[in-house]
């Protein structure tokens, strides 16, 4: 966009425009917050996943939404106790999974940093929701589980992504046994990347979020592709690639030339996000 093009405005929602049923999404300010609202226990249905989706896809092309904060609602005892039953059926097991990747696919793919809250428990699919965060804030409360090997099944996203967060062997022993982690354990092993009291949950979900939202919108889109387009591979290609972002992408926005004037300058940057 070139700088003397207006900046398009954006409606505030705070429900969807589409009538969204099983969750809120605020967009009112430079967070998006996108909030889990099936009482009592936030169980996954092929609609509410279809919805999270949907409503993830639709936050790529707003260039005023620098972060998804991705809660449960405080109705709600848990963060997400799973996939419903009725949609884990044989029958219907196909929409299930499509739905379920769907989100998936939403949250790995959208350019935004995606922040996660657990304040309670996080189980089967919740907890592969859970992980797929960027960044995991959780208290004490928090509980992530795979159970599925106890109703003879397995969960295929956590089988991928959890080694890549925790550990094969860990990874393995969680899915096996389908023993929970607690909330230090998780944060021990790297899956929470910040544990603190419930009565300062609030409080610090702001001081995380401001960190972020007051960096460069692009450049946070950069940072996040690079990690995740180097997962897999070998240190020389990941290397290759990253370097190649750096030089042919990176160096030609406004706000790294910017950075570096400002840090030579000794000033806080004013960042003009592109």
């Amino acid at each position: 966009m070139d700088s003397n093009d207006e900046q398009p405005e954006f409606t505030t929602t705070i429900t969807a425009p589409a009538g969204y049923k099983y969750i809120l999404l605020d967009t009112s300010t430079t967070v998006a917050r996108l909030t889990l609202n099936r009482p009592p226990y936030n169980v996954l249905t092929i609609d509410m996943m279809e919805e999270m989706s949907r409503a993830i896809d639709g936050l790529e092309s707003r260039p005023d939404i620098r972060v998804i904060l991705v809660q449960a609602s405080a109705a709600c005892k848990a963060f997400s106790a799973g996939v419903a039953m009725e949609d884990s059926r044989p029958d219907r097991a196909f929409q299930m999974l499509e739905a379920f990747q769907g989100v998936f696919r939403a949250m790995l793919e959208i350019s935004k940093p995606v922040v996660t809250v657990v304040n309670g428990s996080a189980i089967g699919g919740g907890c592969e929701l859970a992980a797929l965060g960027d960044m995991i804030i959780a208290t004490p409360k928090a509980r992530f589980s795979q159970p599925e090997i106890k109703l003879g099944t397995f969960p295929p996203m956590a089988a991928v992504i959890l080694p890549n967060i925790i550990g094969q062997k860990r990874a393995l022993e969680m899915i096996l046994t389908g023993e929970p982690l607690g909330a230090e354990e998780a944060q021990r092993l790297g899956l929470v990347n910040r544990l603190v009291p419930e009565a300062s949950l609030d409080q610090e979900i702001e001081k995380l979020l401001a960190k972020i939202t007051e960096q460069s919108a692009p450049v946070l889109e950069m940072a996040k592709k690079v990690l995740y387009d180097t997962i897999g591979k070998s240190i020389p290609d990941a290397i290759k690639n990253s370097s190649n972002i750096y030089l042919n992408q990176l160096m030609y926005l406004d706000d790294a030339q910017e950075g570096l004037r400002a840090a030579v300058e000794k000033r806080k940057p004013v960042w003009k996000n592109k």
